[in-house]
C-alpha cells in the first residue's frame, strides 16, 4: 500500500497545523501515512559556517532519507509575519541542502490554517510558487481560516471547508494510487 508523510511547519505544542494534519491523515481512506513532529529534530540554525564545520546534522540526513520512502506529502504551514516559521525554514533550508529534491517529484497537498479570516495565505502563495523548484509535484493547496470557529473537538464542523478538504484528499489519493 502507498504511504504518505504528513507534518506541520510548526514546533509548537498547541499549533493548530498539526491538529489539522492529524485530522486530514485520519480522513485517508486508501493510503498509509506516517506524522512527524519537527520538533524532535534536532538542529541547529543553518548557516554556511555551520555546514562546513560540523556537516550535516544527523537528525536531518535521517529525516531527508526517509523522505525517498514516501508517495507524496501533506503540509500543513504555519504563518508567521506572511511567511514560514522560523523552525520549518530553518528545516527546510537544511533539508535543501542535503538534496535539493525535497519533494522528490511527488505529489504534495499543501494546507495551511490561521485564526484569523486569511487561512494562512500568504504562506500558502509563497510555498506554492517555492515548492515546485524542490519537487513538488501536482501541488494542490487547502486553506482553512478561523481555525476556533471552524475547528472544535478536534474535528472540522464548518461543511464547506469540510466538503473542500475531503476533495483534496480524494484528489491526493487518486494521484498516489494509481
Amino acid at each position: 500500500m502507498k504511504k504518505i508523510l504528513a507534518f506541520a511547519g510548526s514546533t509548537s505544542s498547541t499549533s493548530i497545523n498539526k491538529r489539522l494534519i492529524t485530522f486530514t491523515v485520519n480522513n485517508l481512506k486508501n493510503t498509509l501515512f506516517d506524522i512527524v513532529d519537527l520538533k524532535d529534530l534536532n538542529v541547529p540554525i543553518y548557516s554556511e559556517d555551520e555546514e562546513k564545520e560540523n556537516g550535516f546534522p544527523e537528525d536531518i540526513v535521517t529525516f531527508s532519507n526517509a523522505l525517498d520512502s514516501y508517495d507524496a506529502f501533506i503540509v500543513s504551514l504555519a504563518e508567521h509575519n506572511g511567511t514560514y516559521s522560523a523552525a520549518f525554514k530553518n528545516i527546510f533550508d537544511w533539508v535543501s541542502r542535503v538534496n535539493g529534491n525535497v519533494f522528490r517529484d511527488k505529489p504534495l497537498l499543501l494546507m495551511a490554517a490561521s485564526p484569523g479570516g486569511m487561512g494562512g495565505r500568504f504562506v500558502l502563495a509563497a510555498a506554492e510558487q517555492r515548492f515546485p523548484r524542490h519537487g513538488a509535484k501536482e501541488v494542490s493547496t487547502f486553506s482553512f481560516p478561523n481555525f476556533s470557529e471552524n475547528f472544535k473537538h478536534e474535528k472540522i464542523v464548518n461543511p464547506d471547508l469540510l466538503d473542500a478538504l475531503k476533495k483534496k484528499i480524494q484528489q491526493l489519493e487518486i494521484l498516489v494510487n494509481s
